[in-house]
């Protein structure tokens, strides 16, 4: 059981890890508290956008969408690397998962399939939307796989976890496919390495 850190101490790790931070308007106040409880937190969670150009997509996760409203992650990895804080507390980037998967997250053992959706991952998870079409073929610049596994390295180091902490959707909630052009151990492999 870990209380998410502060906005400022959030901003801090993701700083002292060597992540350029873009801070997008009063993005410490902006959440989606009023439906929910924030924390326990228990790990990070990778998204990507199925959009492309780093103000569009910026946009988008701060605002959200008519369906959905924003903000849609904590954080958006654009493909410079430039993490862009737009949101801090509750927000609308996990939706329902497997039980089964958040255990498993909290004892850092290997995740189970995802076969259902019963759990709310906005209480409980840091979320990172990174700007991708996601269709396996869009690249995912070094830049940006370097800044994703660092801030998820940051928020895994500030509260004593490991990789096995950082998982993608996929791996969350069933029918979903992101991050989409690497695979979530490649990642978990690269945290682990930081983390060393």
């Amino acid at each position: 059981m870990a209380s998410p850190m502060s906005a400022g101490t959030f901003l801090d790790r993701i700083r002292d890890e060597g992540v350029h931070v873009v801070e997008v308007g009063d993005w410490r106040h902006h959440n989606r508290n009023h439906k929910g409880p924030w924390g326990p937190v228990h790990g990070v969670m990778i998204h990507h956008t199925v959009t492309s150009g780093a103000a569009r997509t910026v946009g988008l996760c701060r605002d959200g969408r008519e369906d959905l409203p924003g903000p849609l992650c904590h954080g958006v990895i654009t493909k410079d690397g430039v993490v862009h804080l737009v949101g801090y507390g509750r927000v609308n980037h996990a939706g329902l998962g497997d039980d089964d998967v958040l255990r498993a997250v909290i004892a850092e053992k290997s995740l189970p399939h995802d076969n259902e959706a019963n759990t709310d991952g906005n209480r409980h998870f840091y979320g990172f939307e990174c700007e991708n079409l996601g269709d396996g073929k869009d690249p995912w610049p070094e830049a940006q796989l370097a800044a994703v596994a660092k801030v998820s390295a940051a928020l895994c180091r500030h509260h004593g976890w490991t990789e096995r902490s950082v998982i993608g959707h996929l791996e969350w909630q069933p029918g979903k496919v992101d991050p989409r052009g690497f695979t979530m151990s490649f990642l978990r492999g690269r945290v682990r390495e930081l983390l060393k």
